[in-house]
């Protein structure tokens, strides 16, 4: 059995698989999942798991170097970054929306949560550990 936090044997190794500047989105249940990335679904029920609690355990095997949010979830957050990307190395770039989506099309994995807030969606870009 693994000694890090995440047990989720795909995941890891979607982790383990990332190259620099590889994406790797983590979104909530109403982002919309292009065809091409690797989908990995975890929702279980409205808010379970949340995007936070994902963010934070892929957080603990994963290099980032940048991460992009919605300007729309910066708006809703009264200018700040929202509170569920509390724990980002970096920080995150928000871009439009629409934008963010479009991005989407050229990550490698979409992790799906169960969490119901708009605009709760983060994409890491990876990074190098030397």
């Amino acid at each position: 059995m693994k000694r890090t936090t995440l047990l989720h044997a795909e995941l890891s190794h979607a982790i383990a698989s990332l190259g620099h500047g590889d994406m790797l989105v983590i979104g909530d249940a109403g982002l919309p999942i292009p065809d091409g990335p690797r989908r990995i679904d975890l929702a279980l029920t409205p808010g379970i798991p949340t995007v936070a609690e994902v963010l934070r355990v892929v957080l603990s095997e994963m290099q980032v170097e940048h991460a992009f949010i919605a300007t729309e979830a910066v708006e809703r957050s009264a200018g700040a970054p929202p509170v569920w990307c509390t724990g980002l190395p970096v920080a995150p770039t928000p871009i439009a929306h629409e934008e963010f989506k479009r991005r989407t099309y050229n990550a490698r994995v979409m992790v799906r949560t169960g969490e119901c807030t708009p605009y709760a969606n983060v994409i890491l870009v990876a990074g190098v550990t030397f």
